[in-house]
């Protein structure tokens, strides 16, 4: 081993040992990082810039892409993510004779930038304390179902009151420490949403899936998009006479670059973790996980076979098969971990802990003492609830053609009610959401594969369920007979629908119930059927699933009385913050990885096709030490990504790496395979997040697709 990397090596192994023992593992609230010692821990700007009310704070700049995260990087709405989070964009607006997939898309005018279908950006205009109001709904007494339309009432009357604020505002209401405080978020919802530049899928999904999750990273796994609203600045659906959004804040970027040990933080939306579990909700999901891994194994060989024959059908499941593949790996690692760190055991540990302190105190034994036993027989009445739905779930998920049907029947009834008695789904804030999803399905699916795919789901359901008893009533008759009687049955179906023409769909969805119920379809009548077995298991639900909430609630008051409130919530989708030095990790005795990547090692990658091919103008580029303002001196090259120790899950991905003076270094795109564990228990010396180099992101954008003017309208002079 060369002399200098191995020094290298054992100097980092003792700087994680030295910084990762008071390793922080919370993804913090904007008003909890006030009691963060932040100056202390390395933060070089003025803390109160982080976030602040009235929409000026760093915090402001990052943006919600449902699902994703993104931030502002020009004073023109110019937004940048992760090429897998504008997957879906792209995938969309690709064909087998524009595949913007593998051949990457530049919009080198604004007038070139092209919809990016289904997308949404949500800009954070704040958000309050609303415990004492949610609570005031509930009364003494009240069973678990009237808790559940007690909730339902709160939730309808507060976000309706904070979406009176403007035609472009959107609420949302978010539990915290499992319904112990409520907080409602509000945001600028921006619709007209544009693709502007997303490099080919060799150097943006660079490794594939097998890097996936995985280090040392190579990655250059970014997009830019545009928000645009109506010239009076207010959200508008796409037109051409909208104009670009213009931000109150947006991010600078850094190219100074950093060393191992330096302070970062990141900012973003995760979506869930679960750290915050019992024991007994711990096992549970162990118990799926195992179960789920082979369903998505076997449904991604399926679309991948029918994707070999016909580009256009590849094309169209892309992004389908894109998520399949990053939840399956996750899972992977996931179970990996549970067993090879015996997270089992921990969380034993940690409960105990708990009861020891409940039973202290025979107040707090009166107050929590039954919580962590009732949670427990309670998630075994729930395994069994969830068993009455489990055949109609699975087939409605194998077909988007029946499942644009189950949509309108669900949608219809519920559309003839009351603003206030409907389920907020179906609320007309959420309609235009709703037909969107009708018109974007035509892009993510093929009418004929969707027939084969509905008989593959039947055929593996009943290889599963063998007794006809086993199954719903709605179903029996579909699943009758042999499995070419089955086939039969299915090919009829497809052969007489009309829902295979989405502007029909969306005519369906404008009907009363007499109406549609008159409409001869077999998806429709199916779905139908369906419905009205579900409908009934929904409201028993209702009850249930407030029961269950009320028990995890009292379960995790007494975590928060316990440790004095001083632990950050489970993720939950909302705005986060969360920080960490830049630093590298000891996967096993003898295997210490460094904290950055650089483009050579890219190069080392190359294996002349897909997930390793290197584009040759990127080689030609490098033989030539063509790195313009890139480089990094200590490396000698264009640095690629790099790791700290934040805590980040899904959805943070997008989410900007900053340095302690505030200013952009990275994008999150990743966890390493060791960390996925982290959603659920954090090992602060594994647990490590995985950035591509915001200087990678740049040489990409200007020197290898020439796109200057974007590196331009960042504030940075081309080179």
């Amino acid at each position: 081993m060369n002399k200098l990397i191995r020094t290298m090596a054992l100097a980092a192994l003792a700087l994680v040992l030295a910084l990762t023992a008071g390793a922080d593992d919370g993804m913090w609230m904007p008003h909890q990082m006030k009691a963060l010692d932040l100056k202390a821990l390395g933060l070089q700007m003025d803390p109160g810039g982080l976030y602040k009310t009235d929409g000026t704070g760093l915090m402001s700049a990052v943006v919600n892409l449902g699902g994703g995260t993104g931030e502002f990087v020009s004073p023109e709405g110019l937004v940048l993510t992760n090429h897998h989070v504008a997957y879906g964009a792209i995938q969309r607006a690709s064909s087998k004779d524009r595949d913007y997939i593998t051949d990457g898309f530049l919009a080198r005018t604004r007038a070139d930038e092209i919809p990016a279908q289904g997308y949404t950006v949500g800009v954070l205009l704040g958000y309050e304390d609303v415990t004492a109001k949610v609570e005031a709904y509930f009364k003494p007494k009240m069973t678990p179902r009237q808790r559940y339309d007690a909730f339902d009432k709160a939730s309808k009357a507060l976000v309706a009151a904070g979406e009176k604020a403007g035609p472009d505002v959107r609420c949302t209401l978010a539990s915290m420490y499992s319904g112990n405080a409520y907080y409602l978020f509000t945001f600028k919802q921006i619709r007209d949403v544009r693709l502007v530049y997303a490099p080919p899928q060799d150097l943006g999904n660079f490794g594939g899936e097998t890097d996936n999750w995985m280090w040392p990273r190579h990655t250059c796994d970014f997009s830019f998009l545009r928000a645009y609203v109506g010239p009076d600045g207010t959200a508008a659906d796409f037109s051409p006479s909208n104009v670009p959004y213009e931000p109150k804040v947006w991010l600078k970027v850094s190219l100074d670059g950093f060393q191992e040990g330096d302070f970062s933080f990141v900012m973003g939306y995760p979506g869930r973790t679960y750290r915050n579990y019992a024991l007994a909700e711990l096992k549970a999901d162990q118990e799926n996980m195992a179960a789920r891994i082979k369903d998505t194994q076997d449904l991604i060989a399926f679309y991948e076979a029918a994707g070999k024959a016909d580009k256009e059908v590849e094309i169209r499941y892309a992004g389908l098969v894109k998520g399949l593949y990053n939840g399956l790996k996750n899972r992977q690692g996931k179970l990996e971990g549970f067993v090879k760190y015996g997270l089992v055991d921990k969380k034993a540990v940690q409960e105990k802990e708990l009861l020891d302190w409940i039973a202290a105190e025979p107040a707090r034994n009166a107050k929590y003492g039954a919580a962590p036993a009732a949670l427990e027989a309670f998630l075994g009445r729930q395994k069994a609830f969830g068993a009455r739905t489990e055949l109609l779930n699975g087939v409605l998920g194998g077909s988007t053609v029946l499942n644009q049907a189950y949509t309108i029947v669900r949608a219809v009834p519920e559309l003839q009610k009351p603003e206030k008695d409907r389920e907020m789904a179906y609320q007309e804030r959420n309609l235009p959401r709703i037909k969107q999803g009708i018109q974007l399905a035509e892009r993510g699916y093929v009418f004929a594969t969707d027939r084969e795919l509905l008989k593959w789901t039947l055929g593996r359901l009943k290889a599963a369920h063998p007794e006809e008893a086993a199954w719903p009533a709605s179903l029996k008759g579909l699943i009758a007979g042999s499995e070419a009687d089955v086939a039969a049955r299915i090919d009829a179906m497809y052969d007489k629908t009309v829902l295979k023409d989405p502007a029909r769909r969306l005519e369906l969805l404008g009907l009363k119930p007499a109406a549609l119920a008159a409409v001869d379809d077999p998806f429709l009548k199916l779905a139908a059927d369906m419905e009205r077995e579900l409908k009934v298991a929904r409201e028993d639900s209702k009850g249930l699933g407030r029961e269950g909430a009320d028990l995890k609630k009292t379960y995790e008051a007494a975590i928060l009385e316990m440790k004095s409130g001083a632990y950050a919530p489970d993720a939950n989708g909302t705005i986060r913050f969360t920080y960490g030095p830049v630093m590298g990790y000891q996967l096993r005795d003898a295997v210490a990885y460094l904290p950055q990547t650089t483009l050579k090692g890219v190069l080392e990658k190359d294996a002349g096709e897909f997930p390793f091919r290197v584009p040759a103008k990127v080689k030609d580029l490098w033989r030539a030490k063509d790195f313009g303002p890139y480089s990094d001196a200590r490396l000698g090259d264009v640095p690629a990504c790099f790791l700290n120790t934040t805590n980040v899950t899904g959805g943070n991905s997008g989410s900007p790496t900053l340095n302690a003076k505030g200013e952009q270094i990275g994008i999150i795109f990743d966890m390493t395979y060791e960390s996925v564990i982290g959603d659920y228990y954090v090992i602060p010396e594994l647990q490590r997040s995985i950035s591509v180099d915001i200087r990678y992101v740049l040489w990409v954008t200007e020197k290898f697709s020439g796109a200057s003017h974007i590196v331009a309208e960042m504030g940075l002079p081309a080179k």
